[in-house]
C-alpha cells in the first residue's frame, strides 16, 4: 500500500475535492484534521512507522504532509489530478521490501504490479502503465531476478496493464536485503466517476469483497521464524475488474480502498475520520479463513489489523447493497463477499465494533508493527 500522495505545486484537484466554505471554514476544518491525526513524538524512525497505522500516519503527516502537501486532503493511496484537456489521471507510487521474496501464493514481484494497480482501481480509476525501479544487492542470483520480472510480467498481463519504464540500481553486499522493488502507475478515470469520503452517508453499507488477513498471515508463515505449519496462501491479485463489476452493479459506490498495510482495521478507521462519521463493524459477519485466523490465534494477532493484497472494501448506498454483494458474488475474487457493518453518524471519527458476544468494543488504529515486511 502507498504512503498517502498528496497534489504537487500546480497540479488542480477536482472541485469535490476542494473543502467548501470561505476562509473560516477551511482553517476550522485544517484544525480538526490536525486534532484527529496522531501527533509524531519519536526522534528516530522505527519498524513501526512503516506498518501502517498510528506510527505510519504520524511519519506521513509532519514530515510528508507538512513539506509537500494540504492537511485537509484524503490520504488516499493514489492521486487523481485533472489535466488541461479536462481528463482526470489517477497516479500512484509503491516500493516493496517483502521478506521472503517468494512466499505461497505469489512474489515480490506479483505484489509491486498488483499492489500499484490496485492503489489505482480503488480510486476508480482503469490502470494502464506501470514503470519499476530494482535496487538489488550484489550477490543476488540472476535466475532469481529473472524468476522476479516474469512474475511481473505475468502480473501486468492479467491486469492489462504495460510496465512501460524503469531503472536498475545495484548496492553492496548486506546493503538491501537482496531486492527491493518501487513501481509507479498511471490510470484514467472514466468521466463522472466519484468515489470519496465526503460522499459517505449514515445508513451507507460497509463491504469486503472477501476473507480477511490472507496475505499477512501467509508471508509470516512463509518466514519459518516461529515454525508454524499452515496452509495459508497469499490473496494477491488485481482488483481492477473487480471494481468495475461492483461500480456496474451499485453506481452510487461512495468509497473503495484495498486493504493492505494495516488492514480493515485500519482502512475504517482512515474512513472515520475522513468522513466524520462512526464504521460499526459486525464482528460475526467478518470472513477469516479457519487456518488464518489459527495463525491469528497462535501469534494473538487481531485478523482486522492483517493485510490482504487482493480484496476491497466499499462503501456502498444501502439501496444498492444487494446487488453490489451479487456483482461481487460473481466475480471469482468476490466469492467471499460479505456486508461487514453500516456507517453511522455518531460518535464521529470512531469504529465500533459489535462483538459475537453482543457488546461493543472500539477498533483503534494499528499501534505497532506486529507484522515486519509484509510488502
Amino acid at each position: 500500500m502507498s504512503d498517502p500522495p498528496v497534489s504537487p505545486a500546480g497540479a488542480r484537484g477536482t472541485a469535490a475535492d476542494r473543502p467548501a466554505g470561505g476562509e473560516a471554514a477551511v482553517l476550522a476544518r485544517i484544525e480538526a484534521v490536525r486534532r484527529r491525526r496522531p501527533r509524531l513524538r519519536d526522534e528516530v524512525v522505527t519498524l513501526a512507522h512503516g506498518a501502517g497505522g498510528k506510527a505510519s500516519a504520524a511519519l506521513v503527516d509532519a514530515v510528508f504532509v507538512e513539506a509537500f502537501g494540504d492537511p485537509t486532503a484524503e490520504r488516499v493511496d493514489a492521486a487523481v489530478l485533472e489535466v488541461p484537456s479536462g481528463q482526470r489521471l489517477a497516479f500512484t507510487t509503491d516500493s516493496f521490501v517483502v521478506t521472503p521474496l517468494r512466499f505461497p501464493g505469489g512474489s515480490i514481484g506479483h505484489l509491486a504490479v498488483n499492489g500499484t494497480v490496485n492503489d489505482l482501481a480503488v480510486t476508480g480509476a482503469v490502470p494502464a502503465w506501470v514503470s519499476a525501479a530494482f535496487v538489488i544487492e550484489e550477490g543476488f542470483a540472476v535466475g532469481e531476478l529473472r524468476a522476479v520480472v516474469a512474475d511481473m510480467a505475468a502480473a501486468a498481463a492479467a491486469a492489462g496493464v504495460s510496465v512501460v519504464t524503469g531503472d536498475t540500481k545495484v548496492v553492496g553486499r548486506g546493503s538491501a536485503d537482496g531486492l527491493y522493488i518501487t513501481t509507479a502507475g498511471v490510470g484514467w478515470v472514466p468521466a463522472g466517476r466519484r468515489l470519496g469520503a465526503a460522499l459517505v452517508r449514515p445508513g451507507d453499507r460497509v463491504l469486503v469483497s472477501g476473507t480477511l488477513a490472507d496475505h499477512g498471515m501467509a508471508v509470516m508463515v512463509a518466514r519459518g521464524d516461529l515454525g508454524l505449519e499452515a496452509d495459508v496462501v497469499s490473496d494477491t491479485a488485481p482488483v481492477g475488474a473487480l471494481v468495475e463489476a461492483l461500480l456496474a452493479a451499485a453506481p452510487a459506490t461512495r468509497w473503495i480502498r484495498d486493504p493492505t498495510r494495516g488492514g480493515v482495521g485500519t482502512v475504517c478507521n482512515e474512513l472515520a475520520a475522513a468522513a466524520d462519521m462512526a464504521v460499526v463493524l459486525d464482528e460475526p459477519s467478518l470472513p477469516v479463513r479457519p487456518e488464518v485466523m489459527g495463525a491469528c490465534d497462535l501469534l494473538g494477532i487481531d485478523p482486522l489489523y492483517v493485510a490482504s493484497e487482493g480484496k476491497l472494501v466499499a462503501v456502498v448506498a444501502p439501496d444498492e447493497a444487494d446487488d453490489a454483494l451479487a456483482a461481487l458474488h460473481a466475480h471469482p475474487l468476490g466469492r467471499r463477499a460479505a456486508a461487514i457493518g453500516e456507517i453511522h453518524g455518531d460518535p464521529p471519527g470512531i469504529v465500533v465494533m459489535r462483538t459475537t458476544f453482543g457488546g461493543t468494543r472500539i477498533v483503534d488504529m494499528l499501534v505497532g508493527d506486529p507484522l515486519p515486511r509484509i510488502c
